[in-house]
């Protein structure tokens, strides 16, 4: 009376090879799907959740995994239209708005010269947060790292060759401070291979200076005031200079470390 008829018997078995079928599409499953499943999956022959079919689980865990990558390909996409991005372009955009006021009326006049000043001045100050929100909540795009340096050189290179152009400055200080900043731009390029050259805080210094020194320079300034931009270009100057050193020397100690590294590396694989 207890025994149990040979077609349920067989049911039984069925239903256990279609459960032990659906553990080891499971772990497939998991295989694929990488670390999105749980750990440890394809090691359970056991029966589904209760009230679940088999084969629900691996459908269950690799749909969510699948959706997950399309979903953060689609946020990355999006993230290049992000708060720090956009500062970036605004700055691109003012470049050109920024030479037209400077060289507006002949470019001497004092009331496009303070227009021209608070176009430079919106791109500086956009230059300090741009950067700082990309690292604070985790903004940084490919997109951002190529354009925040070109708007950062167009903009101060736009206001120097302008002065310069006007003769407000001279060539030379021009040249000094452009040269210097394609020349470390291009270098750590070059060595990008072995590591990356970080800001010091000389370069940061470096940059506030040029920033003020410059947007003296757009004011028309007259007196003791024009006496002062004098000296603080003078000051930009040298720490373009100084800094400009440094960034060298860092370069050439990364090189160094990377050469060395790569040959121990090397004659540790050949042992």
């Amino acid at each position: 009376m207890t025994g149990v008829p040979a077609s349920a018997a067989g049911g039984s078995s069925g239903a256990q090879g279609a459960r032990g079928t659906a553990a080891a599409a499971d772990g497939v499953a998991s295989e694929v799907s990488g670390p999105a499943s749980a750990p440890g999956r394809s090691a359970q022959a056991g029966p589904s959740a209760p009230g679940r079919p088999a084969g629900a689980d691996a459908t269950a865990e690799g749909r969510p995994a699948r959706g997950g990558k399309i979903t953060a390909a689609a946020v990355n996409q999006a993230s290049v239209w992000n708060v720090a991005n956009l500062l970036t372009m605004l700055r691109l955009v003012l470049v050109p708005g920024f030479v037209a006021l400077m060289l507006a009326n002949g470019g001497y006049d004092p009331a496009w010269r303070s227009l021209a000043w608070a176009a430079f001045a919106v791109a500086m100050i956009t230059d300090l947060f741009d950067g700082h929100l990309a690292r604070t909540y985790n903004l940084v795009t490919d997109f951002g790292k190529i354009a925040d340096p070109i708007a950062d050189k167009a903009i101060m290179g736009a206001a120097l060759i302008c002065l310069s152009s006007l003769g407000d400055l001279p060539w030379w200080v021009t040249i000094v401070i452009l040269g210097r900043e394609l020349g470390i731009t291009l270098m750590r390029f070059l060595v990008i291979r072995y590591g990356v050259i970080p800001a010091s805080r000389g370069g940061k210094l470096k940059t506030l200076t040029q920033g003020v020194a410059v947007g003296m320079y757009v004011l028309a300034l007259t007196g003791w005031l024009a006496t002062l931009r004098f000296w603080v270009m003078a000051a930009a100057v040298v720490l373009t200079v100084v800094t400009g050193l440094d960034y060298v020397r860092q370069a050439i100690v990364l090189r160094r470390q990377g050469i060395a590294e790569r040959a121990a590396a090397l004659e540790e694989t050949e042992a």
